[in-house]
Order: C-alpha cells, then structure tokens, then sequence
C-alpha cells in the first residue's frame, strides 16, 4: 500500500488523525511498515560507529517509532469505543506482533549495552534533571523487560509476552460480546415500573436494536451493580439483572484469567520477582506489596462495619414496608435509594432534569477548568472525529494563545467497552513540536433522538473525572514523548482525575450548571445541602464495593508461581480469595467479578487496581490545600498545573508532591471522606 494517512504527520489542526481518510484497510499495513521502520531507525543507532551518547542514542529512540506511535494510539481508541469484526481481528493478529516488537527493541543486546554504558557515566554526561530522570527511565524499562536474561530466559519471555498479548486480547473482547449478549429483555411495560420515561424510551430502542420489536432490553454497563438497580421496582427484573450481570464471561474468560494470572506469574519468577504484584509495584509509587498491604489492611475492618451499619438501616426499611425478605445484592441500590429520599428528601431520578448533559460540560466541566486554570474551549464543527457522536474543542491558554484539542465521546453503543476513558490521540512532546490531542469515552445512555441527555450525579462525577485526565494530557509541557501527559506511574495517575471530581460539587461550580432544564432555576441550596449529607450515606457500601474488587486483583496477582494455579477454577479462587480478604459479602459483589474484570486481565492496571485509593490519598489531602489559605482559586490551580499537571513523568511524583504541599502525603484526609477515621 503506498497510499494510507498514517504514512505522514497529518496535516490538520494540532495533528488531529485523518478520520475522514481512515479506512479498516489502512490499520494493518500501517502497523506493519511502522515497526519496520521503528526496527530500522534501532538499528541505525545501534550500528553508529561513534561510542554512544545520549543525543545519538537516547534521544534517538524518543525520536523512533513516530508511523507506529499515530496509527497505533488511533486504533486502541477505536478498538475499544467503535470496534467491529473487523478490528476485533485486526488487533488479534497485532497484538502479540507488537508484544514481539517490543521485545525485539528492549533485547536487543547492542541497544542495551548503548543504554547500559551511558547509565553507567550518567553523572559525566553533563545533562539536565530531565535527561538524567529520561536516561534512568530507560535503563529501568530495559532491566524490567528482561535485558539482563540470558538467552534462554529471553527466548522464554518472548513467548509469555506474545501469549499475554493475544490472551488479554480475547479477554477484552469476550466482555464486550458477553455484555451485550447478557442484555435482559423483558416484555411489558409494568416490568419496567421505577425508570424514567427516557430509559424505558432507550430500553425499547435496544430492543429493536437485537430485533425485539415490542418488547423492552436493559442494556448492561461494565459493572457489577447495575445503575438500573436503583430505580427498577420489580424485584424479579432486579434479580434478573443482578443475575446476569454477575454471570458475564465465567465461562471463557474464567479460563483465561487463570492463564493469564500464571502467566503473569511465571513471567515475574524469570524476572526475579516474587510473584507479579512484587514485579509491578516495584515501578509504582507504592514500591512495595508491603506498602499496599499495609494501606489496604487500614481499610477493611471500618468499611465493612460501615456496610454492616447501612445493611441494618436498609433492612429495617424494608420491615417497615411489609416487605418480609431478606437483603440480597439486587435490593440494595434500589432500597439505599428510598432510604435517601426519605431521610434526606433526595430522590435521584427527581435530580436528573438539572444535570442535563450539555449545561454540565460546558457551564460545569468546562467553566471549572476556565475558573481555576483560565482555559477556554471553542466548538471545532470544521473537524472531523472517528465517529458521528464525537464532538472536537479547541482549547486556549489564560492568554489565548493554542493549547491543544479535546474531543469527546460521550454514550454508549454496542461497539464500545464498558467504563469510561481518556486516551491521547498525539501527545505532547517539545522535542517533536507536538501538542496535545485527548479524547474523553463515557458510556451515557444515549437518549431517543430529539430528547435532551439528562445524567445521573454519578454521570456528572464519571464526566468531571475523565476531564481529570484530560486536563493532564493537555497542561503536559515536557521534552521528550517518554513523560507526556499521563506516562506516570500507574498508582500515581488516577490522582488528576480525582481531585478534578472536587469541582463538581463546589458551589460556585455547581450553582452554574445544575439548572433545572423546564424551568431555568438552579438547584436550591437546601436540596445541594440534603445532597451532600445522602452522599455520606453508603460510602460504606462503595468502599467495600470496591476494595471487594482491589483485593481480588491483588490475589490473583500474588500467586507465586505458574504451577500455584494448576487445575484452579476461576469462581472457587475468587470467592476463597474475597473470603480470606474479609469482604465474602454475598450482598455487596465486588464492583468487578473476574469474568469482566477488563482492567486487569485486558487493560493495564494488573496488581494495579489499589491505585484509585492510593491516589485518593493524594486527592483527598489535595483538596484540603485548595482550601486552606488565602490565594485565589487561580493562583492554586496555577501551581497545581505547574508543579504536577505540567510534569507527566518528567519528576518523580512523590518528589514532586511532596515539593508542591510541602510534606508527605497524610492519608487522614482520605479516612475522613470515606467514613473511617473512628
């Protein structure tokens, strides 16, 4: 193929992709000629016959792989938000091809022995903190990716990387056809009794999508509580849903999750690690399963007693209601709901008319970064996204000069996964002229066309949060490609995005944005009040919900050795391993069961998924400095860009924070927020 956009920089705005141009058909020739040409700029380096420097070899590999780095960073996003049979067997086959590609450049011995050398004289090299922090980045992945194995220790790892890639591969995909496969149909409208008009409008509409005219599908999230859950009446729907969405992806993805834990494992022991939580903390900010445990070990006790304490209130509720059962997993949203409403006069479907899809981005997301950062956003209708529903903004510095592109794919659709996302479609780098270009994925249920989208306050917060992320990507102001935007540790990552969900909720943020749709009035300050106080009620529910889901990971992940997995089944390891975690709650499932668990046996948060309360503690402790004080709102959202947002990876985080509140991190903060602190 000698004609395909990807073979040269695009030459749109800040290098947007060439939707317009793209065709299936380019991907796969693209991939191809983009390792080949990356494997040709590592063999031109390491063929140099000057002994290395860092400009001829360091700078070179940041400059390599520029085809394979555009076509690649365009197909993951559309494999996971528009995928079709198409790039489902596209990324099948180039999945272990690029985990191959990899390996062929961190075990190059010539290559290595470049790094390894100039590692070696780094301190006489005469180079800046960034080249220092880059140079020893380098030489860390190389050892991590196995440099240092003999060959057969290589040739072995080859292999448990090709048959990672291609496992977790399936995995996604099964989820995404397991997901839509496990939609529940139901077939009269008293079924449906507790939804919104607009629900039962969008589940009639996905019933004529699997060819159901007449009837009614609740299509499912990626999840174990459904957000259905609480508003559904009928309990036997309840317990249908529940049902189905616990059941998703036992049967093939069970079996691949244990492969690929011991996998994993294996993989680990070569690399001289204990076990694969060991291997991936050790490049964390956490450093240590030590350090994980002990954090996690805090939270257990005081989150379940919480739940226990919530469990009492909502089954009293229900003896109060004559309703003489007992309190399962499909009963508590839907019950956690009508004791809000009682006791705080909050009823979440009555909310949804001031959350209305367009006033929140614009008069809340986006008039909260202009507010603390200055930014502004332009609407680019000229530009062209991957899919009819992606809409572009152009967003400008406090002095209006061009600061980057945020395009956003806001509802669900049967080609997308589950959850909610941000990628960088080009990231931004000084070294390549390169600004940055982000994308935020939501899952909204898309309204009947015509209606308004009017969100849950858990849409608001997911909405603020992947603004988080973009926000990184878009104050990135590095050098080298190596540290844009969010090349942070894994642990260290989720701490943006959260503290962004900080400005959902302040009143002057707020006030401007949560109006009702009817009537153009704003929220009154007594129901924000009764919000915030239903808000603390059930955080002992979510905080098991998802510790539920964090110590599955790390069990899996702490299996010491392949040979520990022989003959497991994946549904008898997952309960043995919530039981041992304290959190066998048959009422409060894990917010991901292993079937669907897409960020650890598809994604990269493997042995990862701690990071959300980990970087919570940053957040929570984060959110106090903004408000102690006597600065301005944007004279503090100036240094938090400057001292972390603008900084990717280039700074060792920790340092970084520290430097920037003035101390460690205290984690009393979090404990307050979450109920734990007594």
């Amino acid at each position: 193929m000698t004609s395909n956009p990807f073979f040269e920089r695009s030459a749109l705005p800040y290098e947007l992709p060439p939707f317009a141009d793209v065709r299936e058909e380019h991907y796969l020739p693209a991939f191809e000629r983009g390792m080949a040409e990356q494997l040709a700029e590592v063999a031109a380096i390491t063929s140099v016959a000057e002994p290395p420097t860092f400009a001829n070899t360091v700078v070179a590999l940041e400059r390599s792989g520029a085809l394979l780095t555009r076509v690649a960073n365009v197909f993951f996003n559309i494999a996971g938000s528009d995928s079709t049979e198409g790039t489902d067997a596209i990324e099948a086959e180039v999945s272990p091809r690029l985990a191959a590609h990899r390996d062929a450049i961190y075990l190059d011995p010539e290559l290595f022995a470049r790094v390894e050398e100039l590692y070696g004289r780094r301190a006489e090299l005469g180079l800046d903190a960034e080249e220092v922090r880059l140079l020893e980045q380098y030489h860390i992945r190389f050892v991590r990716a196995g440099a240092q194995l003999d060959a057969a220790g290589q040739a072995r790892l080859r292999e448990l990387n090709a048959e990672l890639a291609t496992a977790g591969t399936e995995f996604g995909q099964h989820i995404l056809a397991a997901t839509n496969a496990a939609a529940v149909v139901v077939e009269t409208p008293r079924e449906l009794a507790g939804l919104a008009e607009s629900a039962v409008a969008a589940a009639a509409e996905n019933a004529r999508g699997l060819g159901r005219e007449g009837a009614w599908a609740l299509r499912l999230q990626n999840v174990s509580n459904q957000p259905v859950l609480a508003e559904l009446a009928d309990r036997d729907v309840r317990q249908r849903v529940m049902a189905a969405s616990l059941g998703r992806g036992l049967g093939e993805n069970g079996a691949l999750a244990v492969r690929i834990a011991a996998l994993r494992a294996e993989r680990a022991v070569l690399l001289g690690y204990s076990d694969h939580a060991a291997y991936a903390v050790a490049d964390q900010t956490a450093k240590t399963v030590a350090a994980v445990e002990e954090m996690l070990g805090r939270l257990v006790a005081p989150a379940v007693a919480n739940a226990q304490r919530e469990a009492a209130e909502l089954a009293a509720a229900m003896r109060a209601d004559a309703t003489d059962v007992e309190l399962r997993s499909w009963d508590w949203q839907f019950w956690s709901e009508k004791v809000r409403a009682e006791q705080f006069s909050v009823d979440a479907e009555a909310l949804r008319p001031y959350f209305e899809l367009e006033r929140v981005l614009r008069d809340g997301v986006f008039f909260a970064a202009e507010q603390v950062y200055g930014i502004t956003f332009q609407e680019r209708v000229d530009l062209i996204g991957y899919h009819p529903e992606v809409r572009i903004f152009e967003v400008f510095d406090a002095d209006g000069s061009a600061l980057g592109l945020f395009l956003g794919d806001f509802f669900a659709r049967p080609s997308k996964r589950g959850g909610a996302w941000m990628n960088e479609l080009v990231s931004q780098s000084r070294l390549l002229g390169q600004r940055p270009v982000v994308v935020n994925n939501l899952n909204i249920v898309k309204p009947p066309t015509g209606e308004p989208a009017l969100l849950t306050w858990d849409n608001v917060r997911t909405l603020f949060h992947e603004f988080g992320h973009a926000l990184h990507g878009l104050f990135s102001n590095v050098r080298y490609p190596f540290f844009a935007g969010t090349e942070v540790p894994r642990d260290f990552v989720e701490f943006p995005s959260q503290l962004n969900e900080m400005w959902m909720s302040r009143p002057e943020v707020l006030a401007n944005y949560a109006r009702n749709i009817e009537t153009g009035e704003s929220m009154p300050a007594e129901l924000v009040e009764r919000m915030a106080q239903a808000e603390r009620f059930g955080k002992g529910f979510k905080t098991v919900e998802y510790l539920g889901a964090t110590l599955l990971d790390w069990a899996w992940h702490r299996v010491p050795g392949p040979d520990a997995l022989a003959g497991t089944d994946a549904e008898v390891f997952e309960e043995e391993a919530l039981r041992k975690a304290g959190l066998a709650i048959d009422a409060i499932p894990p917010r991901y069961r292993t079937g669907y668990f897409a960020h650890i046996f598809s994604g990269g948060y493997a042995a990862g998924y701690y990071s959300y309360i980990w970087s919570e503690v940053l957040d929570a402790d984060t959110v106090e400095w903004f408000s102690e004080g006597d600065a301005s709102i944007r004279e503090k959202g100036a240094a938090f860009r400057g001292e972390l947002l603008s900084r990717g990876g280039s700074v060792d985080p920790m340092e970084a924070f520290g430097a920037f509140r003035g101390r460690s991190p205290e984690i009393e903060p979090l404990l307050v927020r979450r109920g734990l602190a007594d």
